[in-house]
């Protein structure tokens, strides 16, 4: 082997540097030329002492348990890999470096808070407030350290230089239970003599609003941040600095600041006297190291367009729709006032409109949508970035009085979680090239800390959305720690009787108001199970078996509460049916609340207005019989977590909950499927979620595949599907032969349909499939990820690339390109835990050629489209076959 083993990381995050707990895991990719799986050598120095070596088992480089003693607070690390075989030894890797955080049981700071002031403004009109210590320091400083947390969103400062270069810390989170600290390097911030700590702290997520109705968050109501500076000399002296009472408190020049509304700066504000901290004012749990990546600004965009609409108001056009905020660097002469307002689309005016985004309850008036920044000018050449409030744009408005705007002084700051880009497609057809682009921008967008529905109207990291998009988002992005992260939210915010939240964090924390109205509308089939879905898909695609322990018991507790519903619960339909359940009901889930397969294509009125069934019939649709969706969830989460149990060795629940998954899609199939292949429902959604969830017979399968097909052609070739089965609707259609229809569906340019959000300007995926109808009018959000999750199709089908069944960590996969006459060419890549894969295929005349790159110790088979196969080992896999008659219809 001449190549080394690269990528090394530990499994958390950190902000410019990797932070862990005592105990993190080790991971790496084996050499590029390693012919098979090896054994692994490691060297490590903690605190620059060298620690024992330590070998591994042949093939084990993920996941490697920390091998070493437990580490304490603030030590460094330093550790390397070389694979060893019989032929001799790799090269050393690089050198890889992280550092220890300062564990919870070593932080001594106290929690201090702010000194407000007895009139509360109230939910989104609270200023951000400026926590202040000064001390003394030698000279000599070797290294400086600080750790930092806060109820609320924080940012620090050691003499005026920002610590560190996350946004929006500490984060999302469901703070009763989990708390996450950050560490920054600030050794060139400190020097010789006198030094000021500032922590400048407001609402974020813990206190401010939250949601479409712009609830406010109940996580506390007092604000409260927690640091401890650590200062090593170059003698070995230690200085550490605390916040306590000493601490002093001022408004900051930010007199208002809330996450969702936004942010107002007034740079001529005095910060007034300084008033003592009040102390330990808060209970908070824990503080804990995150495994996810942290919040940055990514990108920096300028205006691409900046019209006058009138004297003093211009509409800034920044070409993509994306999370972040504006900074504006000339705010003109002192006094100044510039309003900001940010916004998806315009009218036909040309100026900003938001109305598609208000919130409306039955019998309510709406609630207006408004995100909107202000900052009034000090005059002395500051810049305005508003750091504590984030919003979903691509167009803002300015309006200033008495001074010009200067459109070089506008840039968009794009801001979402530091995500690391593992998947690429890119093909000979521009529009579905654009539409990949589209999808994951919108997931980006939407993954600012958790995984959000949308960055506009709601902001919430609905589980429905993201056990609909996970599996995409494996084939973009490194999500591991991302979504372990959020799982732990998840976790936290599950209700005693073991539903999962609609969404987490859950600020409203529905699981302490079983009373609320919306705790009945909790517990949904295809939202809930995200508990056991996204666990899966995690194990699947990167190998950590962790995931699934540390998720076992939630898993549990959801299904085991879906399979007591069923059994207790029965849909009025069947009461009035038989007054006694029939014997498969018991398995059936139809008895409590369902969002059900939600944003279906709209039908529309002789008018032409668009008839929303929810709005048109509340009643009606709360009513409404969704059991099939329901025992089809079921059936596929407690097959799941049969196969869970498995893999962590619980080999009676395997056998258990494997027999209660057969009951559960027998008695689907009694009650919902007919003789013929027929759903009773007879959707193109039941169809699609029926033969994705391996519940039609075998034998029914070509039967009911057909009946899909004949809904399509019904509808005009147009799907019928929404939210929880459009991600399966096109992989369904190739793999039962009918690739062609799969083909239509994506290249239909009619609504409902993708390219029809290309053709319309869309630049994230819509909410709506008419998100901007016909006439120019918006409707819902314009960035809502999960209809993106089409793009899955592109990489599994298009490209051909898929994991082999019962692979794990990719290491076997499948080349099976299904291709299209309206394609020539087609390019992609994926950064697998054990190498990079690299598949491109080109058609010429009637032959199509492929190459694979096969990482080290991994084994690919490939299939072509006329039926032969290969099995392709490490290094360039190249080969021409021919197009046989039939092939472009797809595999059977």
């Amino acid at each position: 082997m001449n190549n080394a083993p690269y990528d090394l990381r530990i499994d958390s995050g950190g902000d410019e540097f990797a932070v862990s707990g005592p105990a993190p895991r080790l991971s790496w990719r084996p050499p590029s030329d390693a012919g098979r799986p090896a054994e692994y050598e490691l060297e490590c120095t903690v605190g620059g002492v060298p620690q024992p070596a330590v070998t591994t088992a042949p093939g084990r480089h993920r996941f490697l348990p920390w091998p070493w003693a437990a580490l304490g607070s603030g030590q460094r690390v330093a550790w390397r890999v070389r694979a060893a075989d019989t032929e001799g030894s790799s090269p050393w890797s690089r050198w890889n470096t992280f550092e220890a955080g300062l564990l919870d049981e070593d932080w001594q700071a106290r929690w201090i808070s702010p000194a407000e002031s007895g009139d509360d403004p109230g939910y989104g009109k609270r200023p951000a407030y400026t926590l202040t210590t000064r001390f003394q320091a030698r000279s000599g400083v070797r290294s400086a350290r600080l750790y930092a947390t806060a109820l609320g969103v924080y940012e620090a400062y050691v003499n005026g230089e920002r610590a560190g270069s996350a946004e929006l810390s500490p984060g999302s989170t469901s703070y009763d239970r989990t708390l996450y600290a950050q560490a920054s390097d600030v050794t060139a911030a400190v020097r010789a003599g006198g030094n000021r700590i500032e922590i400048i702290v407001s609402d974020g997520w813990y206190r401010g609003r939250v949601g479409a109705f712009r609830l406010p968050a109940g996580w506390g109501t007092v604000l409260a941040a927690r640091a401890e500076l650590h200062i090593t000399y170059e003698d070995g002296s230690h200085q550490v600095v605390r916040s306590d009472e000493t601490w002093t408190s001022t408004r900051s020049a930010i007199t208002r600041a809330d996450l969702m509304d936004g942010q107002s700066t007034d740079f001529r504000a005095e910060p007034g006297a300084e008033q003592p901290v009040l102390v330990d004012q808060v209970q908070a749990p824990a503080i804990d190291w995150s495994p996810g990546p942290p919040v940055h600004v990514v990108a920096a965009r300028p205006a691409e367009s900046v019209k006058q609409l009138e004297e003093a108001l211009w509409i800034a056009d920044f070409g993509q729709n994306a999370s972040g905020w504006i900074t504006l660097s000339d705010l003109g002469p002192a006094g100044t006032r510039t309003v900001i307002d940010y916004g998806e689309h315009l009218g036909p005016d040309g100026d900003l409109a938001t109305a598609h985004l208000d919130s409306v309850r039955p019998g309510e008036e709406p609630i207006p949508f408004v995100q909107r920044d202000e900052v009034v000018s000090g005059g002395r050449g500051e810049r305005f970035e508003p750091r504590h409030t984030v919003h979903g744009f691509r167009y803002a408005r300015i309006r200033r009085d008495g001074a010009p705007l200067d459109p070089a002084s506008l840039t968009m700051r794009v801001v979402h979680s530091d995500l690391r880009r593992t998947g690429t497609f890119v093909c000979g057809n521009g529009d579905l090239n654009r539409l990949h682009e589209i999808a994951a921008w919108s997931f980006r967008g939407n993954a600012v800390d958790v995984p959000t529905d949308c960055p506009t109207r709601e902001r919430l990291a609905w589980t429905g959305d993201y056990q609909v998009f996970a599996p995409t988002a494996t084939r973009l992005y490194d999500v591991l720690g991302f979504s372990r992260k959020w799982l732990r939210s998840v976790r936290d915010d599950q209700l005693p009787d073991g539903r999962i939240a609609n969404f987490s964090p859950d600020g409203r924390r529905i699981k302490h108001h079983l009373d609320d109205q919306f705790a009945m509308m909790t517990g949904s089939a295809g939202w809930g199970d995200a508990i056991v879905s996204v666990p899966w898909e995690l194990y699947e695609s990167y190998g950590d078996r962790e995931v699934l322990a540390e998720n076992w018991k939630a898993m549990v507790r959801w299904v085991e509460r879906a399979l007591v519903t069923a059994r207790t619960a029965r849909h009025q339909s069947r009461i009035e049916r038989s007054a006694d359940p029939l014997p498969h009901e018991q398995y059936l889930w139809d008895g409590s609340f369902h969002w059900g397969e939600w944003t279906e294509p709209k039908a529309k009125a002789a008018d032409g207005t668009r008839i929303d069934p929810i709005k048109a019939d509340p009643v009606a649709w709360f009513m409404a019989d969704k059991g099939e969706i329901g025992t089809a969830f079921l059936y596929r989460s407690t097959s799941m977590l049969a196969r869970v149990a498995q893999v962590l060795g619980r080999t009676d629940d395997a056998a258990r909950y494997a027999e209660v998954a057969e009951r559960v899609r027998d008695a689907w199939r009694t009650e919902f499927l007919t003789p013929d292949g027929r759903t009773t429902g007879d959707t193109q959604a039941a169809y699609v979620r029926a033969l994705a969830f391996g519940l039609v017979p075998d034998e029914l399968r070509g039967a009911s595949a057909a009946r899909l097909v004949d809904l399509i052609r019904a509808a005009g070739t147009r799907l019928g599907t929404g939210f929880l089965a459009t991600g399966h609707l096109l992989p369904v259609l190739a793999d039962t032969g009918h690739a062609d229809v799969a083909h239509e569906l994506l290249l239909q340019r009619t609504a409902p349909s993708w390219l029809y959000m290309v053709d319309r300007g869309a630049t994230t995926i819509w909410e709506d499939w008419e998100g901007v109808d016909e006439n120019g009018d918006a409707h819902d959000s314009l960035n809502h990820y999960s209809k993106g999750a089409v793009i899955r199709f592109l990489h599994t089908h298009t490209l051909g690339l898929r994991q082999a069944p019962g692979s794990v960590a990719w290491e076997s996969f499948e080349v099976a390109p299904v291709p299209h006459p309206s394609l020539t060419w087609v390019r992609g890549t994926h950064e697998s835990p054990q190498g990079t894969i690299t598949v491109e295929w080109q058609t010429t005349g009637e032959e199509l050629t492929l190459t694979v790159d096969v990482p080290s110790a991994t084994t690919a088979r490939v299939v072509f489209p006329d039926g032969t196969t290969e099995t392709a080992t490490t290094g360039t896999f190249r080969a021409t076959r021919p197009l046989a008659k039939g092939a472009l219809r797809g595999r059977t």
